[in-house]
């Protein structure tokens, strides 16, 4: 069956890709896509590794169906020196053939065959040696307590670092991997180990179990010192009748801390193998806790990769990460049926991974840990992304490639949180049970192979007898970008009430985009009727409409986003909005986020006064839900930083956020209590970051700043005594020692970071150090981030500080513009795309914008994805600026 199912999968890829693409002349490198009259058919991949060492070696053996005549093939490598190229024929005969790497910049390169061959299947063996990448892609290196490891992240574009291939989604086929490294060292893939040999000088060879067809950007493996943990087996179920053999894999000494994350992992797979009655397919299952790491984790299927601090808990573990350890599990073993089973024919469509998995694992936490309010989670999410999607230079879902920076910056709020919620607001329109159906199908038609959007809309399409205009409104939020503005007006008429709907494009003060835009909207509208609280829908495929709201109570409050299902911003009328904020308390939790949210859209309209905004917020602070009660902070944030612009108007919203939220942090304390709900641990953290650093609330500073001497001070054996902070509020109160003690506190995190492995430590000092204020000190904290004591990975933690105020935003421009090649060179350029928000970020000027955009526009060429980058900053900043204008500080 799984060479009958890779047959059909090749077939049909190739039918594909020859229907796409028309044969590349053979004097032009191809530019994105690689031509398809060449297709893998299947990889055998042999590394030599010692992470010792600077470099390793490899042998990649790839079978290749030429379709057409050709004196050459076009595939991907980047920055390999190979030595040997052989091209071996239908026939058995063996020829040289020479490896040309054509284009450095883009990874692209030419196998020269010598002489034309017909269309046959090829097989090219190339040796080859490479050094181990130093910016956390293809195969790379780091270092934990001074001891090396070596491991892999090969997503988006990163294989071809560590191996010649085809290096697209679409390109999907069985691997056969081979390790051979020291006897003292372990090597952990994506399938099991089938054999293990001798390889003479102090070597071992070990070979694993054959794939399932995969990506290039699947394809997995670690070679170092590794612990392994042994989990529960995950038991068979009515999809599958083997056992899962599940292991943490963690840095020597480390494992051991990851019982937690194993214990509930068999609960999240049984829970996607019930929705999508697929039972999952990659055998083991592995999951590893990596020492340095780029994304927060990776789907490879059999050996998802993560960072350290998501697996590594115990029970005094900040809840923080027990929460985000459980959440991001669930969304990279959603992608094991979503990405790996089925996975998206090009990177347009990498919402189809992202999107899904972020759906699903909300699905997933909801099941099995409903106090996590996932449901609320969705809601913030999708409000993050609006903010996003609010720009005129925002991404569609499905966004078109031009180059490597489209692929590599597509992976962002609009891919994740936006898609997610367009999938729960058409899973709402049609109904779960049928979306179920749709996505259950989806997954048998493609099982092992690619899809596209067309393929799932369809889907979904098929199962709820839904036809053209349902696949056109789901196109709508797909195939353009923007945030709809539903407006709404209550009338009566001919004795019933109705509400007349209008849509448009929700634009902030100051955008130059084009309002007159239309979606396809699921439109769900609840009120107050005579028998109670009631939910009418439409779908609002035009610029008007209205419905009637049966049995309506007289003065009827109007909610319209009911359940907060859409992805849309509502706005009312003058009479509206009074009578709903006087009911805010009839509202579900996540209709009250969607009244936060489009409260602040308004403000961000400039439709609203800051006195104005702070009043409709006002009772929502008094929520007992704490996601729903710190909803309004980051408007009132914004209105403290930029609005107000003296004393006495800061005064006044420190006022007001302390009458808020001070006895409730008062209430809850400032250590964790043994039993206490893990919902009230969060909200303390919450409220504690927010009142004391962002508000600088004196008597939250003083509580800390307890906290954040006694961590600082010495213990016997030389280190700081970090355990005397409560776990939770250990970053926060750093913070605000180093913001109070200036240099002394500095000094003593940048000494002991080095000199600490685990890392919720690293991290809660990491967030101490970028709280720096003092300019000598914060130059002195941004220089130890480009140092080998700090992780690539970590290195944002710091950086991202310092965008509060105008002077400490003057002060990290200087620095970065200083030493921004330093920094390139570090993270390289998955992270480019972000280089311009990292220093921009926060500004709230014209001035501020136009030098970011003097500096970077002669240097987008250079750094790939920064031009997406750049523009959303310099509108985001621009947009800031026009809010200020026009807003009144004296009316606060």
């Amino acid at each position: 069956m799984h060479r009958l199912v890779s047959t059909i999968a090749l077939t049909a890829l190739a039918a594909c890709c020859t229907a796409a693409f028309a044969a590349t002349p053979n004097d032009q490198a191809p530019h994105g896509r690689l031509p398809a009259w060449a297709v893998p058919q299947s990889y055998q991949l042999s590394f030599r590794v010692d992470p010792s060492q600077a470099q390793f070696t490899g042998t990649t053996t790839i079978k290749v169906a030429l379709k057409a005549a050709a004196d050459h093939v076009w595939l991907d490598g980047n920055g390999l020196v190979v030595s040997k190229v052989a091209v071996t024929g239908a026939d058995g005969k063996t020829l040289d053939g020479k490896y040309v790497a054509v284009s450095p910049k883009e990874g692209v390169s030419r196998i020269d065959f010598g002489s034309v061959l017909k269309p046959q299947l090829l097989t090219l063996t190339i040796d080859y040696s490479a050094p181990f990448n130093e910016q956390l892609q293809g195969l790379y290196k780091v270092s934990r307590a001074g001891v090396p490891y070596a491991m892999t992240q090969m997503e988006p574009i990163s294989a071809r670092f560590a191996f010649p291939g085809f290096d697209e989604p679409g390109f999907k086929t069985p691997y056969d991997i081979t390790l051979t490294i020291p006897n003292s060292q372990v090597g952990v893939a994506n399938t099991r180990q089938i054999s293990e040999t001798a390889a003479g000088d102090g070597f071992k060879t070990l070979k694993f179990e054959q794939t399932r067809p995969l990506p290039t950007y699947l394809v997995a493996f670690a070679v170092g010192p590794w612990d392994i943990a042994k989990g529960p087996d995950i038991s068979p179920d009515d999809f599958r009748k083997d056992a899962i053999t599940l292991r943490g894999v963690a840095a020597t000494g480390e494992a051991h801390r990851m019982q937690h994350v194993l214990s509930e992992t068999p609960s999240i797979i049984h829970t996607l193998e019930n929705y999508y009655g697929f039972g999952y397919p990659f055998g083991k299952l592995d999951l590893l806790a990596a020492p340095d790491f780029s994304a927060g984790a990776m789907e490879n299927p059999g050996l998802v990769t993560f960072r350290d601090w998501l697996l590594l808990l115990d029970p005094d573990s900040p809840e923080q990460y027990v929460r985000g350890s459980f959440n991001v599990t669930a969304h990279e073993l959603a992608h094991q049926w979503t990405g790996d089973t089925v996975t998206l024919a090009w990177w347009d469509d990498i919402w189809l991974n992202e999107a899904f998995a972020t759906w699903m694992q909300q699905k997933v936490t909801m099941k099995v840990h409903p106090e996590y309010r996932a449901d609320l989670d969705r809601i913030s999410g999708a409000e993050g992304a609006m903010r996003n999607d609010s720009l005129n230079s925002a991404r569609k879902i499905r966004q078109p490639i031009t180059g490597n920076g489209d692929i590599e910056t597509a992976f962002d709020g609009i891919t994740y949180q936006k898609g997610a919620a367009v999938i729960g607001m058409f899973e709402g329109y049609v109904g779960e049970d049928t979306f179920q159906q749709g996505m259950r199908s989806y997954i048998q038609a493609h099982k092992f192979g690619n899809a596209t959007a067309k393929d799932l809309v369809g889907s979904i399409a098929t199962a709820a007898h839904q036809g053209d205009a349902f696949k056109h409104a789901f196109n709508s939020f797909l195939d353009q970008s923007g945030v709809p503005y539903v407006q709404a007006k209550v009338e009566q008429k001919n004795g019933k009430t109705e509400v007349q709907l209008s849509q448009s494009r929700y634009l902030p003060l100051g955008s130059t985009g084009d309002m007159g835009r239309v979606w396809g909207i699921p439109v769900c509208v609840r009120y107050a009727s005579t028998a109670g609280a009631k939910s009418s829908c439409m779908m609002l495929d035009k610029a008007t409409g209205s419905m009637t709201l049966a049995d309506a109570a007289p003065s009827a409050w109007v909610m319209p986003n009911a359940d907060a299902r859409g992805y849309y911003r509502f706005s009312l009328d003058k009479a509206g909005w009074t009578n709903l904020a006087q009911h805010v308390d009839s509202l579900s939790n996540g209709e009250q986020l969607a009244y936060a949210d489009s409260v602040d859209a308004g403000f961000r309209k400039g439709e609203w006064t800051a006195a104005e905004a702070m009043a409709a917020l006002q009772p929502l602070t008094k929520v007992n839900v704490g996601e729903v009660a710190v909803a309004p902070l980051s408007t009132l944030e914004w209105i403290y930083r930029y609005e107000a612009t003296n004393d006495a108007q800061r005064a006044k919203v420190v006022e007001w956020v302390k009458a808020a939220y001070l006895p409730r942090m008062q209430q809850l304390g400032y250590q964790r209590k043994a039993g206490e709900l893990s919902a009230d641990t969060l909200l303390r953290t919450q409220l504690a970051a927010a009142l004391a650093l962002n508000f600088k609330v004196p008597e939250v500073r003083a509580a800390l700043l307890t906290q954040g001497d006694a961590a600082l001070a010495k213990k016997a054996d030389g280190h700081l005594n970090l355990q005397a902070a409560d776990p939770d509020l250990l970053g926060v109160a750093l913070g605000v020692a180093v913001q109070e003690r200036g240099k002394p506190a500095v000094d003593a995190l940048i000494a002991e970071l080095p000199q600490t492995t685990s890392p919720d430590l690293r991290n809660a000092m990491l967030e101490g150090l970028s709280n720096v204020e003092q300019p000598a000190q914060a130059d002195q904290v941004r220089d130890f981030a480009l140092t080998k004591d700090v992780k690539v990975g970590e290195m944002a933690m710091i950086l991202r500080g310092g965008q509060e105020t105008t002077e400490s935003r003057n002060s990290l421009w200087q620095w970065f513009t200083a030493h921004d090649a330093q920094v390139l060179g570090r993270t390289g350029s998955f992270a480019s795309g972000m280089l311009p928000r990292l220093v921009g970020g926060g500004s709230c000027s014209t001035a501020e914008a136009d030098r970011l955009q003097a500096y970077f526009t002669p240097r987008l060429k250079d750094i790939a994805g920064s031009d997406r980058g750049l523009a959303q900053t310099r509108e985001q900043t621009v947009l800031c600026a026009a809010l200020k204008a026009k807003q009144d500080p004296s009316k606060i």
